[in-house]
């Protein structure tokens, strides 16, 4: 039976929601009987007992923000009377002792992989395409374009198809009235060419040159670790020729990660060919020549401590941080547990939960270097007038994410328990089996791109209000927060987590079940709903300004 309320931490000195609740309603809350003095609506908060002008407000256990005027019991929390608020953060505290979940029936289970020279496994088999400047973005579309039609990778034209049947109706009645739409498949479509090669992906970016040199720089640590990633079997890389991020920097910045790098890895230069067709059509058929070279490669029994999984949420509600994410953070544990890799990013939602993360540390190294990163991080935004307490979108607002604390604390749930053993600045890559702090934006883009270069190579995706992002070489797993948007947008949810709410599964139940969907995703017995929609989302961080 499904409760009205729920106490997330025994220090909380708020309730949530779990369906509407009108004014007026009396809730028997262990043994206490509050009388709501406001609407509720699902997934909002509201006072346990009684606050004043400058009270702290509690969540998660920990403070979200404090009173801007008095709150009665039963109260409607909201951004009228709470103001974003933060415990002050510092050094490591003692050793982090952690308790593993049960894992015992994951230990001898195995997914098919591709395993590469460095000895990392893949859970896909890409090529990659890459530009090292926005100038070689057309080149890179007409490749795109030529190679996604020709070898059977293109997304059905549906929508193109709908347009030339709309046309003809059009042109024959003089009207679109009486017109319906259906839904069709590519009426020309190629059959796939290469069947061991899961796809060709294409990416653009705006940088590489008109920018600050540590943004360039940033960049070629950025795609050095998209070729690094296992899912990437070969690259071309385009280039202009004069461009800040020229071609030996690049090979500077790949050497870093693996400098016994040996994937098929193609260049071309602009500025060194007589003619644009010149060089495309070189690239055209050296590109072929590696997609039918890497077409050999087989997958194969891998462990799972090769799985290397990174953990993000986004348009995220009042129920990210009770069902979804949670239900990661066990996933997370477990593979922690099993030897694999975690790696989650986001630092302006760890904002709250600072020391909470700190104490977890594996070493005080590893906690400075992240205090580090978080206060940089704040210096960045400070200096353009902004601040982590003005992350929550408008649509997390609405749906119960009224401080950025508050979004925080329930954000930080993601990444489970287990110690963390490394953090990772932006273009950097995990090594370390265990959690791993990336340092990326909140942006959900930005973030899963940083994820990827990083070396995730499945991305866990929970969101309460819906979004379709994905990325060009790690599979990304949506999981919904909650039965309605479950039902509402099939098309782009994986896995619903909503049970959890309705206390039909437990967070540990559901962990399992990402668990056992991880290795029948990485051993390529389906493909996630953002793939099939060919959501192929790429962001570079530029940090600098443009020159």
């Amino acid at each position: 039976m499904q409760h009205k309320v729920l106490k997330i931490a025994p220090q909380d000195n708020v309730l949530v929601a779990l369906q509407d609740l009108s004014k007026g309603y009396s809730v028997d809350f262990q043994g206490i009987k509050i009388q709501l003095q406001d609407d509720i609506q699902v997934k909002h908060k509201f006072a346990l007992a009684p606050l004043e002008t400058g009270d702290p407000v509690r969540m998660y256990g920990v403070l979200v923000g404090k009173a801007t005027r008095s709150i009665p019991a039963g109260g409607l929390i909201s951004t009228e009377n709470l103001k974003h608020a933060a415990e002050n953060f510092g050094v490591r505290q003692g050793e982090y002792r952690w308790t593993p979940p049960d894992f015992s029936q994951f230990m001898d289970r195995t997914f098919l992989g591709y395993y590469r020279p460095d000895g990392q496994v893949g859970v896909r088999n890409y090529w990659l395409v890459i530009p090292l400047v926005f100038c070689e973005n057309r080149n890179i579309l007409v490749l795109k374009d030529a190679f996604l039609k020709e070898l059977g990778y293109a997304q059905p034209d549906v929508y193109r198809n709908q347009l030339r049947d709309l046309a003809r109706h059009y042109q024959e009645y003089g009207t679109t009235e009486g017109f319906h739409f259906e839904q069709k498949t590519d009426r020309n479509q190629s059959p796939q060419l290469f069947q061991n090669v899961d796809g060709i992906k294409f990416l653009t970016h705006e940088s590489g040159c008109g920018e600050t040199r540590d943004d360039s720089e940033n960049l070629c640590a950025l795609l050095a670790g998209y070729c690094v990633n296992p899912n990437v079997a070969g690259v071309t890389v385009l280039s202009l020729g004069c461009q800040h991020a020229q071609i030996n920097l690049f090979r500077e910045k790949l050497a870093k990660k693996d400098p016994a790098f040996a994937k098929p890895l193609l260049f071309f230069e602009r500025q060194k060919w007589t003619s644009e067709f010149e060089m495309l059509s070189e690239a055209t058929r050296q590109t072929f020549e590696g997609l039918a070279k890497i077409n050999t490669l087989k997958r194969q029994p891998a462990s799972l401590n090769h799985l290397s999984i990174g953990v993000k949420c986004g348009g995220s509600d009042g129920f990210s941080g009770i069902s979804a994410n949670p239900a990661v953070g066990h996933a997370a544990d477990l593979v922690a547990a099993l030897g694999g890799k975690v790696l989650m990013a986001e630092y302006p939602e760890l904002c709250g939960v600072e020391q909470e993360l700190i104490n977890r540390c594996a070493s005080d190294e590893v906690a400075n270097h992240f205090i580090q990163l978080m206060r940089e991080y704040a210096r960045r935004a400070e200096a353009i007038g902004a601040g982590f307490d003005m992350n929550p979108s408008p649509g997390n607002i609405r749906d119960g994410l009224i401080t950025d604390a508050i979004k925080s604390a329930g954000a930080a749930k993601k990444g489970g328990s287990s110690p963390i053993t490394d953090a990772i600045g932006y273009g950097g890559y995990a090594r370390k089996a265990g959690l791993s702090l990336v340092c990326t934006p909140g942006n959900d883009v930005l973030s899963t791109t940083g994820m990827a270069g990083a070396g995730a190579t499945i991305q866990l995706f929970t969101t309460g209000l819906g979004t379709a992002t994905g990325n060009p070489i790690t599979p990304m797993v949506k999981l919904a927060t909650n039965d309605d948007l479950a039902r509402r947008m099939p098309d782009i949810i994986d896995l619903n987590c909503g049970p959890i709410i309705t206390g039909e599964k437990t967070v540990e139940q559901m962990g399992q079940e990402i668990l056992d969907y991880i290795i029948a995703l990485a051993s390529g017995e389906f493909d996630t709903k953002a793939i099939q929609l060919g959501q192929d989302d790429f962001m570079f961080w530029k940090r600098g300004v443009s020159l």
